[in-house]
């Protein structure tokens, strides 16, 4: 009987849930197109231009320039040449989630959005798209940088050695202030210890020219922290989109990697049949108003607009929050805890998250393959029991692709307190990941 009630209820409460999340989110799909036009004419009048965004309407075209070449032929279209004398960009690692996301309306109705099929991975298939492409070319100096909507704060560029790579709280304060000053004496002599902020995050350069691809995080990882130091072998830890980031780096260098840690690592293996970078799209931001988090999620990676105007109240006044969260609260970590959220660009944050989580959600499986059978370091994976945006599943998935990784499950923790409130314990736990690779 006890059972039978609680199926009743849970069937109700699931049923709430989707009946507001439809409702919400079908607001937002008109909130956002109202917005889209709103900014076409704020940036007009505050950059002189009209801004192209993501909603544009795909349409039939051939444009051929000195730089660019894109032709189409019935339902596809590929990239036949783009050049530059300075750099070739790397299209492939555009995610087509970035212009390729139906309304709530569109799915709960069954109706199909007319999906265009891609027959290279270098795909450019919208107006904007080109224009993008253009002034990535063109050097990227056509719009002011930081954009009015942004904050106009300085960027700045950034034995053993441990590179921790944090994804959703990118700055590197919340681990050096936070974690840091747990370890031991030893471990602090023995290692130097690299906290680092995300392209576009913290401290680190927010370009607007950039499409903040896998490519770009990798090499201001290169620049920034592993030649200028002379790295040239290390332990990596990562969270959350750091885990996507710290596979790619363990796999561009598989002979320096002495041990590699996950924490809550975002691996949903795509079902044969479907889009990998839709999937994953779907299985992180499913548009539901609950949990809070996924409802975040949700918002900033299906509205563009919406999650703009987000970043405009938000991180363009982090400073003034900062502030705020320290006079009331008196408590450092939630400060930076508020910056790390924070401190970023709507243009980083936009394309990280589809560039890097859904733009390479089908490489994923071929990082842990690499992982698996040609890298010897130890792998070691932590996640929260509680973890509502990153569900546990995902580092069952791992072990499935990585069988010698050592899987922990902490009871009692979220996605953001497998680390906050047990630093003391965490830190622990690697120091013993660390020695026993050295000694391995």
């Amino acid at each position: 009987m006890g059972s039978t009630r609680r199926s009743v209820l849970g069937f109700t409460g699931k049923l709430i849930i989707d009946l507001l999340s439809f409702l919400v989110f079908s607001v937002l799909d008109v909130l956002d197109v109202c917005l889209c036009y709103v900014y076409k004419i704020l940036d007009f009048i505050m950059e002189d231009e009209w801004k192209p965004c993501y909603c544009s309407s795909p349409k039939e075209a051939i444009i051929n320039s000195s730089n660019i070449l894109v032709s189409e032929n019935g339902e596809s279209e590929k990239i036949v040449c783009v050049t530059s004398t300075s750099k070739m960009l790397q299209l492939e690692e555009i995610s087509d989630t970035l212009y390729t996301r139906s309304s709530l309306v569109v799915e709960v109705s069954k109706t199909t959005v007319k999906r265009r099929n891609v027959v290279n991975s270098g795909g450019c298939r919208s107006p904007f798209m080109v224009d993008m492409v253009q002034e990535k070319i063109g050097g990227g100096n056509l719009h002011p940088v930081p954009r009015w909507s942004d904050c106009d704060c300085d960027t700045y560029n950034v034995n053993e050695n441990v590179l921790f790579i944090h994804g959703f709280i990118s700055s590197s304060a919340f681990w050096t202030e936070t974690l840091f000053p747990n370890f031991s004496r030893s471990i602090k002599s023995k290692y130097r210890l690299f906290a680092i902020d995300l392209l576009g995050f913290g401290k680190s350069p927010k370009p607007h020219e950039s499409l903040y691809t896998m490519k770009e995080h990798l090499d201001m990882i290169e620049r920034s922290v592993l030649e200028p130091n002379r790295v040239e072998s290390f332990h990596i830890v990562a969270h959350s989109l750091g885990c996507i980031l710290a596979l790619a780096l363990a796999v561009k260098y598989p002979n320096s990697v002495k041990s590699l840690t996950l924490l809550a690592p975002p691996y949903f293996p795509t079902p044969k049949g479907e889009e990998a970078t839709q999937y994953m799209m779907r299985k992180v931001a499913p548009r539901q108003v609950w949990p809070l988090i996924a409802f975040g999620a949700s918002m900033a990676c299906w509205y563009e607009h919406v999650s703009r105007t987000i970043c405009l109240l938000i991180c363009k006044h982090h400073r003034t929050w900062e502030f705020l969260t320290k006079l009331i609260t008196r408590n450092r970590m939630r400060t930076y805890l508020i910056e790390g959220f924070c401190c970023h660009t709507h243009n980083a944050a936009w394309h990280t998250l589809h560039n890097v989580i859904c733009g390479t959600a089908a490489k994923v499986e071929e990082y842990l393959d690499m992982v698996q059978n040609h890298l010897n370091c130890s792998v070691h994976v932590f996640h929260g029991r509680d973890d509502e945006l990153i569900p546990v599943e995902c580092s069952d998935n791992v072990k499935t692709k990585v069988p010698r990784a050592n899987v922990t499950i902490v009871e009692n923790k979220d996605h953001i307190t497998i680390v906050v409130g047990r630093q003391k314990a965490f830190a622990r736990e690697l120091e013993k990941i660390w020695k026993t690779a050295r000694t391995s």
